[in-house]
């Protein structure tokens, strides 16, 4: 069992950002990507429902950015 129920976002909601908005979502600094990466590594070693998805994600950012070493 995993412990996203709480996480309540809104795809469509996300999705029809005013195109503003998309613009500077498109961009993550080095430090965000880092976060994001970590995150998704979490979740495909916690062998729920969307870890294969995140397993996915975190390879295909991770061949993207620098490493932090």
């Amino acid at each position: 069992m995993d412990d996203y129920e709480h996480i309540d976002l809104d795809l469509d909601e996300i999705l029809s950002a005013p195109m503003e908005t998309a613009e500077r979502l498109a961009l993550l600094t080095l430090e965000e990507a880092h976060d994001v990466l970590r995150l998704l590594v979490t979740v495909s070693q916690e062998g729920g429902p969307m870890s294969r998805d995140a397993d996915r994600l975190a390879k295909a950012i991770a061949v993207r950015i620098p490493s932090e070493n």
